[in-house]
């Protein structure tokens, strides 16, 4: 077989079972946007002319005014929050992440605080915010949401993300009509989402999206939405944006990511998962199903129960020697404690859902000795 170029670095080969994520280089870039991103590389630009027709390009996907392109989501974070505290200013500008003396508060539900590898909060404060939650982590009402509000409330912020509690929360619609109310901007996290239309639709002022995540992009970002609000991020270029600007060659792999994004994407439907969830549950102690992903996206994954009676391993550790072997294979883990963990195909090359399950019947076996 042949070694991909992080072999030929010695490191391990690594199977994506876990999906897009941060920790595994996130997506894999098709080579017509790799080849955009290189023409880029070899060329001078004009980078605020960039910076300005990237975002048109951008918004003709999303259905905004503008856009801004970041380095990634969790920046589009920081800049949003710092944009909505200086609304822009200079003088304000120059000062972040020091929001002292200005309207800084940043409203969120306690059950959208979330981790996503790093605290959402540290995103939110290097934007010079300070985080006001609402609600109980499972449970939280409108009227809790309106009376968090206060002058020093700079923005609400609403996360959409399968890391979030995804019962007993408000909705989109509500967090949108308070922040009307009170004249304050709203920032949606859509840092993994698909859809580019609904969350602008929604009334939103600012939504954060990660490029590399659904679109397939090379490392970036990008903040969509009102045209002054957008204003106001670009103006973050001259204070701790700076810290996190995107090289001219990754905003040009993300507009040809979008482009070949809309072209068509290949969907893993649940009947095509079934054979191979067959095969696992062939394998003594394990048995497969379909499971949908956890926010309500139209992903389909393989969840895996492991039976430790029959099998004398926990599901903790047969994941553990899935990424322990010599082929590395990274499952999604959030379930372990439940006994189960899944198999997401979108991040599985082809030929390699064999392997796992090969890899899963030799595990087993072992155990049996």
């Amino acid at each position: 077989m042949t070694q991909n170029i992080y072999q030929q670095l010695g490191l391990k080969q690594v199977i994506n079972a876990c999906g897009k994520m941060t920790i595994l280089g996130v997506s894999s870039v098709a080579p017509q946007v790799m080849q955009a991103t290189a023409r880029a590389a070899f060329a001078f630009v004009e980078i605020d002319e960039l910076v300005d027709r990237t975002g048109e390009l951008v918004s003709r996907f999303t259905g905004a005014q503008d856009s801004y392109v970041t380095s990634c989501a969790s920046a589009g974070i920081a800049i949003a929050v710092a944009a909505a505290i200086t609304r822009g200013d200079p003088l304000r500008v120059a000062l972040m992440p020091d929001s002292s003396g200005m309207a800084n508060e940043v409203v969120m539900l306690r059950g959208h605080n979330v981790d996503y590898g790093a605290p959402i909060t540290s995103a939110i404060r290097l934007g010079g915010g300070r985080v006001v939650e609402v609600g109980a982590s499972n449970l939280a009402a409108r009227w809790q949401l309106e009376s968090a509000i206060t002058d020093e409330t700079a923005a609400l912020l609403y996360v959409k993300s399968h890391h979030c509690v995804q019962k007993g929360m408000l909705s989109i619609d509500d967090f949108v009509q308070v922040a009307q109310i009170h004249n304050l901007p709203l920032i949606v996290d859509a840092a993994a989402e698909e859809d580019l239309h609904a969350w602008v639709a929604s009334g939103a002022d600012m939504v954060v999206y990660s490029g590399a995540k659904a679109f397939n992009a090379p490392t970036s970002g990008f903040i969509t939405g009102k045209k002054p609000w957008i204003a106001a991020c670009k103006a973050q270029h001259h204070g701790i944006a700076r810290a996190m600007k995107i090289g001219k060659e990754n905003m040009v792999g993300l507009v040809y990511a979008l482009e070949n994004y809309y072209q068509g994407q290949t969907v893993v439907t649940a009947e095509q998962l079934q054979p191979t969830a067959e095969a696992i549950s062939a394998i003594r102690g394990l048995t497969a199903d379909i499971e949908q992903d956890e926010a309500g996206r139209a992903i389909w994954r393989i969840r895996v129960r492991v039976d430790t009676q029959v099998l004398g391993l926990d599901a903790r550790e047969v994941e553990a020697q899935l990424r322990g072997g010599d082929i590395a294979i990274y499952a999604r883990r959030y379930n372990l404690h439940q006994g189960v963990f899944s198999l997401d195909p979108r991040t599985v090359a082809e030929g390699e859902m064999a392997l796992i399950v090969a890899r899963l019947r030799e595990i087993v076996e072992h155990a049996a000795d």
